[in-house]
C-alpha cells in the first residue's frame, strides 16, 4: 500500500538510512529498500539520492516527505493511545537551560495530572551523572547515530527593542541601518550575519552582537533593560509588546534564521509507552503556543 510505503519512507528520512529505519520498525533492510523503490515507481520520480555514507532528498522526496511523515504521525498517535502505561512507568526528560526551560518545564505538571501512573525525572541536559535520558528537547540540530526525533515546531523570530532604546538612537528603517545597532541573539558563527526576507528577497546583514547566548530569557531580559536590539521568539515578546514594553523593530521584514526544536529519544526507547505519550503531549502543548494558540 502506498500508505505504508510513505511511512517507511518518512522514516528512512528520520534516521538517515535503510538500516536504522529497518531497526526501528522491526523489518528486514531489504524490506525497506524495496518499499522505497516501490514508492519511486508509483510516483514515477526519484525520492532519493543514496551514496555510501548518506541519503539526500531530490526535490520530489521534500514535496511528499510532508505526507509520510504525517501518516507516520496518526499511526503513532492512534498506536500510542492502544498501549498501556504500567503503574511506576520510569522517564528521565533531559531539557537545556534555554527553550527546555521555557517550553518544556512548565507542561511538567499537567503531564503528571494527565498520566498518573508515569514517574519522571526531569535532568539537565549535558548532565553526565543524570544516567542518559528518554526524551531530550534540543535546539541545536544535534542527532547521534542510533536517536529519532520529532519535531516539536519552529518558533517564529523577530526584531524587538526596549522603548528606552530606541529613544536615543533613530529606529532603524532598513536592515542595513542595524548595524550602527546593539544587536542581541544567538549565534555560533565565527563571522554573524543577520539573515532577513520580505517579498521573496534575501539579504544579509553582517553585525558584530554586543551580546550572544544560546538561552533565549537572558537575551530578553537584557533587550528588556534596554540593551540593544534582540533576535528573540515571538511567543516570549507576546506580553512585552501587548503592554508596550517591547517595540517590533523591522516588522515588515521576516527573520530567516529560526529554531527547530526536537524531541530526541534513543531508538531503542523511541517506542516506549511513556515515552510516546510524553513527545505526543510535547508536541500537541508545545506546537500551539508558538503559533499563538492557548491550549487549555
Amino acid at each position: 500500500m502506498i500508505a505504508d510505503d510513505l511511512v517507511i519512507f518518512a522514516k528512512v528520512v528520520e534516521l538517515n538510512g535503510f538500516t536504522a529505519a529497518a531497526r526501528v520498525l522491526g523489518v528486514p533492510k531489504v524490506r525497506v529498500s524495496r518499499s522505497v523503490a516501490a514508492l519511486e515507481q508509483e510516483l514515477g520520480a526519484r525520492l532519493l539520492e543514496r551514496t555510501t555514507r548518506r541519503i539526500a532528498l531530490t526535490d520530489a522526496g521534500r514535496a511528499v516527505l510532508a505526507h509520510g511523515q504525517r501518516i507516520a504521525l496518526e499511526a503513532e498517535s492512534a498506536r500510542t493511545a492502544l498501549l498501556p502505561l504500567v503503574a511506576g512507568a520510569a522517564l528521565r526528560v533531559s531539557v537545556d537551560q534555554g527553550y527546555g526551560r521555557l517550553l518544556v518545564a512548565p507542561l511538567i505538571p499537567r503531564f503528571l495530572e494527565r498520566f498518573p501512573e508515569v514517574a519522571l525525572r526531569l535532568v539537565t541536559a549535558g548532565d553526565e551523572a543524570s544516567g542518559g535520558f528518554d526524551v531530550e528537547v534540543r535546539s541545536d540540530g544535534r542527532l547521534s547515530e542510533g536517536e529519532v526525533s520529532s519535531s516539536l515546531g519552529s518558533p517564529p523570530m523577530i526584531l524587538c527593542a526596549a522603548p528606552a532604546y530606541l529613544a536615543d538612537k533613530p529606529s532603524p528603517q532598513s536592515p542595513s541601518d542595524l548595524g550602527a545597532h546593539a544587536l542581541l541573539w544567538s549565534t555560533r558563527e565565527a563571522s554573524p550575519a543577520l539573515r532577513l526576507s520580505k517579498d521573496g528577497g534575501v539579504v544579509a546583514v553582517p553585525c558584530v552582537p554586543r551580546l550572544t547566548s544560546e538561552d533565549p530569557a537572558a537575551l530578553h531580559a537584557a533587550v528588556a533593560a534596554g540593551l540593544g536590539i534582540g533576535v528573540l521568539p515571538e511567543f516570549l515578546c507576546r506580553n512585552g509588546l501587548a503592554l508596550r514594553r517591547l517595540v517590533q523593530v523591522l516588522p515588515g521584514w521576516e527573520v530567516t534564521d529560526t529554531v527547530d526544536l526536537q524531541a530526541v529519544s534513543p531508538a531503542e526507547r523511541a517506542e516506549a509507552p511513556a515515552v510516546r505519550r510524553f513527545v505526543d503531549f510535547l508536541g500537541a502543548h508545545i506546537v500551539p503556543v508558538l503559533a499563538g494558540r492557548t491550549i487549555p
